[in-house]
């Protein structure tokens, strides 16, 4: 990785785009240092641990602390990511997106063009319920019609700045404009999860002449995070590769195809939707709970208590942890529903057959996409197998050992996803400049 960072500065135009990727994630990060005028936030930042409980991490993380500060960029861009996977569910509901979905970069820009305008409306309705919570609660230092517009206002002209400035990125600067935001974002708060994880254990440790256990309770945390970045890696990179061969033609006096390729498919085909999504849907019922102010007691009790992930793997009660398995299911709904929507077997093995393709020992047509089905259904499995790992070890440890990470599974799969990501488009631009061929070579 560093040698590619080397590489790519000694490149004028690649220097370039790193620089002025550089100084847009600076004036993003400057922005979420912000606040937006006129509100209480110590209050807010209690009222948020409170009613979201668990996802307050998750939000925490995405904006790069800048949701639970309440800064000018509070949403950042999370509305544009919501968008992006509503667009992306409605390709199957609506005969037109899809159309545009098969049109190219003219149906591209569309598509692009009703994402941010649906951008723009989930963060007026974001910022709006934002607003008008607070108020009611008395965390505005004047509650009026006025300070609800000026809040709508400033938080949703954050979120689309935002993302303009991915847009940009993706355009003139390194490229994966919006998970580079989204990484910078988990990045700039892992200094302080560190600072916490050292705060809770080892300078207790430490005042207490405890070495041992201040060793053991740093090494436990680095094994735990080197773990899991070596399990995000191998998942990230691990494919299964469909050999194709296309069989000889002769038109005229050319002789086209016989030439041999492969379909790659990801182990980790929806990346990390499922744990993200399955995450948000266990919050939801606590969060209407809290905001609403409902009272619950009894059953309902305990199935909240069950779906708080900060309840699982608790040696002194372990019944909670029974909503792990609901944890399960959603994770492995979401990881074959989202490759559904995104993997269209029928459509490869249709575009295989008017090319001349085929798998070998594979007929083509029905057969192809049948073969396809199961290759799919068997890595996706193993797919959603190793989300379930990455994203539970943190948890474990939580519940079980006391060991409070801030930053979970989900935020170090984003950022080594998006690293790796990063690292092989700078890779593609530099390889013209580092060719060498049969003419230049001597």
């Amino acid at each position: 990785m560093f040698k590619t960072l080397r590489n790519a500065f000694k490149v004028k135009e690649t220097r370039s785009k790193l620089l002025y990727t550089l100084f847009a994630l600076v004036v993003i990060r400057l922005g979420s240092l912000i606040t937006v005028p006129g509100i209480q936030k110590e209050a807010i930042q209690q009222y948020l641990k409170n009613s979201l409980g668990d996802s307050l991490n998750i939000f925490s993380s995405f904006t790069g602390g800048s949701f639970d500060q309440m800064s000018i960029f509070a949403l950042s861009v999370t509305p544009y990511i919501t968008a992006t996977i509503i667009i992306q569910l409605l390709t199957i509901a609506i005969p037109a997106l899809e159309e545009m979905q098969k049109d190219g970069e003219d149906g591209r820009k569309k598509i692009t063009a009703i994402t941010r305008f649906m951008t723009v409306g989930l963060a007026i309705l974001e910022s709006a319920g934002l607003a008008v919570s607070f108020g009611q609660k008395g965390y505005l230092n004047n509650y009026s019609f006025i300070t609800v517009i000026e809040m709508i206002v400033i938080l949703t002209a954050g979120s689309a700045f935002v993302m303009w400035l991915g847009e940009r990125i993706t355009e003139r600067g390194v490229g994966n404009g919006i998970s580079i935001i989204l990484l910078i974002n988990i990045v700039s708060t892992m200094p302080n999860d560190f600072k916490n994880v050292f705060t809770t254990y080892t300078k207790k440790y430490l005042g207490e002449g405890d070495y041992i256990r201040m060793t053991v309770s740093v090494v436990t945390v680095v094994v735990i995070v080197a773990l899991v970045v070596a399990l995000v890696c191998a998942l990230q990179g691990a494919e299964r590769e469909i050999p194709v061969q296309y069989a000889k033609s002769v038109r005229g006096r050319r002789t086209v195809g016989g030439q041999s390729s492969s379909i790659p498919l990801k182990v980790n085909t929806a990346g990390v939707i499922p744990v993200i999504f399955a995450s948000s849907i266990l919050s939801i019922p606590a969060i209407i709970v809290n905001l609403f102010g409902i009272k619950s007691s009894g059953v309902g009790a305990k199935i909240l208590n069950a779906l708080s992930q900060s309840n699982w793997f608790n040696k002194a009660n372990w019944w909670p942890t029974l909503g792990l398995l609901a944890y399960v299911l959603l994770v492995f709904f979401f990881a074959y529903f989202y490759t559904a929507i995104t993997f269209n077997p029928m459509e490869i093995a249709n575009n295989m057959k008017k090319g001349g393709g085929f798998i070998p020992g594979i007929r083509p047509g029905k057969p192809t996409q049948d073969y396809l089905n199961k290759i799919l259904n068997y890595i996706i499995f193993i797919g959603a197998v190793g989300l379930l790992i990455v994203a539970v070890i943190p948890m474990f440890f939580n519940g079980y050992f006391g060991m409070t990470f801030s930053f979970g599974g989900t935020s170090i799969i984003i950022v080594v996803g998006v690293v790796i990501e990063t690292m092989k488009g700078l890779e593609s631009q530099m390889l013209p400049r580092h060719y060498q061929g049969f003419l230049l070579d001597k």
